[in-house]
């Protein structure tokens, strides 16, 4: 008995070599120097769209590798006339931790659009719509594309009912398409079939899947949607593809050759690519920044729910605090800290405070000894509504009452910020884009730009070197904030 395929379109391909790939595994440390050099063969294979900016390569350019992003992004688009450029946008929190007045959200969405991106994925770590409704509109303001997330997670909280619902409410808002985020590869293969299934049976718009291969299953889940239907699926070419990043592009792209959902990509342009890759992968390896651990499977993330991106930084971290035989310890906590912070979707920046909080309470000897400003402030609705009932015995541990729970969207307690932004930068920033980067990394961008400007030799410095990680809780939170990449 053969099985049908719900649609007959050919699958269309985002590729995410030139972001979450890295990010994934080499906690995006990949250089534009290590980019460029297939940039001409990348353009030519007939992509969707190249994934290439947003998530944390914004911060790591600046705080690791000396690059301006926006920089960057005009040196890609330009060695990529021919592909849209994608790019991943953490709602009101744009690429920063804390959220931003709306005026901010509207200046990035313009600049991104201005300097290159064609889509911009939107999401929110609590997938608090409200958190979207302003990158929304300036996306559409400033003629990109809207491509709105459902950060996907598993709980009791977060049923099929739930994302089909949300996913509806999504459209309605203006959303172009419809992003399933699934960042820890927790969307199980049958799961993937029946939520996809759903999606195309409720709203219009195309539908596209992220996953990664931590769990193993990436493959399968990206060919059961693909039989349920799904629209556009991301994945990485192969030199740094599976584990913690996105499973591989080749062996899907072979997969359906021949089918109805025949992707049409030339494999021996990929292969092209591919040989590239390989040496930059080998080069990350050597200098230290692609740890081998996270290209196993690790089932674990069934139990645990931590994305590829945090679980690599999770190992990189406790190695530095010389805590490495912590790593379960802290992975066990992970879900009980969740739990008690109403189960957020694990994603940028929820990850990173639970992460970071639960290293704090495995690290202290204590649970909730100390509590990271992040943590009071997501335990306070600054971050927006939390999914679940959160722990009221945790809540009035951080010092919080009922009362001083923000209820309102977060984003309408700021006024504007930009005028201030302008007048703070004045003396360092060059042109509005440099106001963004320093909005948004007061800390590492006026370092980043004194290097930019100042004279300096033609090499390019090398990473920082990592100090000891100190025993203080809220040193080892800052640390941990520090080098997560």
């Amino acid at each position: 008995m053969s099985m049908e395929f719900l649609s007959n379109k050919p699958l269309l391909i985002t590729d995410t070599i030139l972001r979450d790939a890295h990010q994934s595994q080499a906690a995006t440390r990949m250089r534009l120097s290590d980019m460029l050099p297939a940039c001409e063969i990348l353009d030519s294979i007939g992509y969707y769209s190249l994934e290439c900016w947003g998530g944390a390569t914004f911060d790591a350019c600046m705080r690791f590798l000396n690059e301006d992003p926006w920089e960057r992004l005009r040196t890609l688009r330009k060695a990529m006339p021919n592909t849209k450029l994608q790019m991943l946008f953490r709602g009101q929190n744009i690429l920063g931790y804390k959220h931003y007045a709306d005026d901010v959200v509207d200046a990035f969405c313009a600049k991104s659009i201005e300097n290159g991106i064609d889509i911009i994925r939107i999401f929110d770590a609590l997938n608090d719509v409200r958190n979207l409704e302003q990158a929304i509109k300036s996306t559409k303001k400033y003629g990109g594309e809207v491509e709105a997330t459902l950060s996907y997670t598993i709980s009791p909280i977060h049923s099929e009912e739930y994302f089909v619902k949300l996913a509806k409410e999504l459209e309605e808002m203006g959303a172009d398409a419809i992003c399933i985020k699934d960042m820890a590869n927790l969307l199980l293969p049958m799961n993937a079939y029946s939520l996809v299934k759903k999606l195309k049976e409720t709203v219009s718009v195309p539908i596209h899947l992220h996953t990664h291969n931590t769990t193993g299953t990436g493959d399968m889940v990206l060919l059961m949607a693909a039989y349920a239907g799904v629209d556009i699926v991301d994945t990485a070419l192969s030199p740094m593809a599976n584990g913690t990043s996105q499973p591989a592009t080749e062996s899907l792209v072979a997969t359906l050759q021949g089918t109805p959902r025949d992707t049409g990509l030339d494999l021996t342009k990929m292969s092209e690519a591919a040989a590239h890759f390989r040496k930059v992968a080998s080069k990350l390896q050597s200098e230290g920044s692609l740890d081998p651990k996270v290209l196993h499977v690790d089932t674990n993330t069934l139990l645990y729910q931590v994305p590829g991106g945090m679980l690599s930084n999770l190992i990189s971290q406790l190695k530095q605090a010389g805590k490495e035989d912590k790593y379960y310890d802290v992975l066990a906590e992970i879900p009980r800290v969740r739990k008690d912070f109403g189960y957020p979707p694990l994603v940028t920046p929820s990850s990173q405070i639970v992460g970071t909080q639960a290293v704090m309470n495995i690290i202290t000897g204590e649970r909730y000894k100390t509590f990271t400003k992040e943590s009071k402030a997501m335990l306070r609705g600054e971050y927006g509504k939390l999914p679940g009932e959160v722990n009221e015995d945790v809540r009035a541990k951080a010092g919080i009452t009922p009362d001083q729970v923000i209820t309102c969207r977060p984003a309408d307690q700021l006024e504007p910020e930009l005028p201030k932004y302008r007048e703070e930068f004045k003396d360092i920033a060059k042109s509005d884009e440099d106001v963004l980067s320093l909005a948004l990394f007061p800390q590492v961008a006026p370092k980043f730009l004194a290097y930019r400007d100042g004279p300096h030799e033609s090499e390019k410095p090398a990473e920082p070197a990592k100090a000891a990680a100190p025993a203080d809780p809220n040193a080892v939170r800052e640390f941990y904030v520090e080098y997560k990449g």
